[in-house]
């Protein structure tokens, strides 16, 4: 399949192209800078020159994708999520791609009940409340549309290899017994088997060991 990656070059969206690559997609890597990042450029993937917030150039990248995977980070602008979301999800309703994989964080929304103390009165009630913030609007967004949507909610990133092992899913009834982490590599991982999978349409999963 035509997948195209918003975030491309962010800390997840690397690993979620070379994710999809091996398991023999076609990727579009769109970035500010439209320059893979890595040291090797691995068959199978074009890079994008572009601005997330701009409607025409994001429109323009979409048309013709069969799926699309929005990983995108704060960036420097702040709300980067919302605001390039929104352009993202307005694209795909008006070229007629349905497909959308959706970064969040474990936390949000029906999640928010697995996190600890720590995470959830000092990291997101209080460090990082304007990322959270950012996260609910995002995924406002996306729910409301008539996409085909699965919106991925990952604990806290860890570098290293995939594991393989995670529990995945609504992790509620957990509490209490879960790291609230994991690996990159696995995050990218079950979003690549997300693209020609319904098992989590319209679902928001959360990925922990």
């Amino acid at each position: 399949m035509k997948v195209i990656v918003f975030g491309a070059t962010g800390s997840l969206g690397r690993h979620v192209v070379k994710s999809l690559l091996a398991k023999g997609h076609a990727v579009t890597g769109f970035s500010r800078s439209g320059q893979w990042v890595e040291d090797d450029v691995a068959a199978g993937l074009t890079m994008l020159r572009g601005d997330v917030l701009n409607p025409l150039q994001v429109a323009e990248a979409i048309d013709g994708q069969d799926a699309v995977v929005c990983a995108l980070g704060a960036g420097m602008r702040g709300e980067i999520r919302t605001k390039g979301t929104e352009v993202i999800v307005n694209a795909m309703s008006d070229t007629g791609v349905k497909r959308l994989i959706c970064l969040s964080s474990m936390g949000v929304g029906d999640s928010e009940p697995v996190l600890n103390f720590w995470w959830r009165r000092v990291m997101f009630g209080l460090l990082l409340r304007a990322a959270f913030a950012d996260h609910h609007s995002q995924e406002t967004l996306v729910r409301q549309s008539d996409l085909d949507w699965t919106i991925v909610r990952p604990g806290a990133f860890q570098d290293g290899d995939p594991l393989g092992e995670y529990h995945v899913g609504d992790l509620r009834a957990l509490r209490g017994k879960l790291a609230l982490k994991i690996r990159r590599a696995d995050v990218a991982d079950f979003m690549a088997r997300q693209i020609d999978s319904m098992n989590f349409l319209h679902q928001s999963p959360s990925l922990s060991y």
